[in-house]
């Protein structure tokens, strides 16, 4: 298992936006400034900051209704078979409340909270098909 990122869920994307990129320095991945997400990479280190527009988590997540706007940070930890590791965790006395699933056409991810209501995402890779 790796850290990946510790992902900030945001409401004002643009101004938090500015404030890592021109404020603290970091370099941001693709440039989209206005959203709805954003990798910073550190100067050293694969783990990074990202930004994350928090009515997209909610959404994801089937939160709409009064949580859209609770949820302020989630870790990022990539495993090698989402799978397996979810099997493992639940049989530990963890709760998946979402995935394993698509995320994108090159990841799956499952989200889980901690005992004090913390997100974690787990994410897996997949390779390209060529």
């Amino acid at each position: 298992m790796e850290l990946a990122q510790v992902r900030l869920l945001v409401t004002d994307f643009p101004a938090c936006y500015r404030f890592y990129a021109d404020v603290l320095g970091l370099k941001p991945q693709s440039g989209a400034s206005a959203g709805p997400y954003e990798k910073f990479s550190p100067a050293t280190g694969s783990a990074g900051i990202a930004l994350q527009d928090r009515s997209m988590m909610a959404e994801v997540l089937d939160e709409l209704g009064d949580t859209a706007t609770g949820h302020r940070s989630l870790v990022v930890l990539r495993v090698d078979d989402l799978d397996a590791y979810c099997e493992r965790i639940t049989e530990r006395g963890a709760t998946v409340v979402h995935g394993p699933a698509p995320m994108t056409d090159r990841m799956r991810v499952a989200h889980l909270k901690d005992p004090e209501g913390n997100l974690v995402e787990l994410q897996e890779w997949l390779l390209l098909r060529t």
